[in-house]
């Protein structure tokens, strides 16, 4: 796309900057995993130096919008409509933020799993198929199955037809990977795990809203009454 060169007033440069750099992305239809132009050539369309535009992106990589591939280049990495974005100041695991977590997620998820079996498309229920598909072929490899899970669960997010609680499951998933990875240690028992995951599959798909809910609350309650027992074994 070819764009005007415009000139970034000096008054909160790298504010005024950065906001232009996401409003390109938006504009320009750009979504995760494509690449942007390179500091140089936002440098001329923006009419700064390199080295403001490079601050820019650093600051957009801190909040998970952008990725910095060493060597490659720049890529959009989240959906610039996210409502949160990733903290990069992260702090050690701690066993509360991951109980806090499994509670946040014990309520958004059963309505999302509802809502996905009244509202996706048949196109749309296939693409979730293809997603638990993936999980059964990674149940031998921890760290397939850790990105192959959150994907099912992102995938019934995805297709409820709610941006903004889509988003902010997303964005819980994203801040909470370090914990949801520890979640999967914890929980241990990946067999049943999948199988629940597949009677989900099967409710959503079979349009049984209630019956996707129902399953959805109690895999996560069970989750999260495993998870609090082997983080504070002396109160289980």
């Amino acid at each position: 796309m070819s764009l005007s060169a415009t000139p970034v007033h000096r008054p909160r440069l790298l504010d005024e900057l950065t906001g232009r750099i996401l409003a390109q992305i938006r504009d320009e239809g750009l979504r995760p995993g494509d690449r942007l132009p390179s500091s140089r050539e936002l440098a001329s369309r923006f009419l700064v130096a390199v080295p403001t535009v490079r601050e820019a992106l650093r600051r957009l990589e801190a909040t998970g919008a952008v990725e910095l591939r060493h060597g490659s280049g720049v890529y959009v990495k989240a959906d610039v409509a996210r409502l949160i974005m990733v903290n990069p100041n992260r702090l050690a695991l701690d066993p509360g933020a991951i109980i806090d977590l499994l509670e946040a997620r014990e309520l958004i998820e059963p309505h999302l799993a509802a809502s996905a079996a009244r509202n996706a498309t048949d196109a749309q229920l296939a693409e979730l198929t293809v997603a638990f598909s993936r999980t059964t072929e990674a149940l031998a490899e921890d760290q397939r199955l850790h990105q192959a899970n959150m994907g099912f669960h992102r995938t019934i997010g995805r297709l409820a037809g709610n941006r903004a609680l889509a988003q902010v499951l997303e964005s819980l998933i994203d801040l909470h990977d370090e914990e949801q990875r520890h979640i999967l240690d914890l929980y241990g028992d990946r067999d049943h795990d999948h199988q629940v995951h597949g009677a989900i599959l099967a409710a959503v798909t079979g349009r049984r809203p209630e019956k996707a809910r129902r399953l959805m609350t109690d895999h996560l309650r069970d989750v999260r009454v495993v998870v609090t027992a082997a983080l504070n074994p002396e109160g289980a």
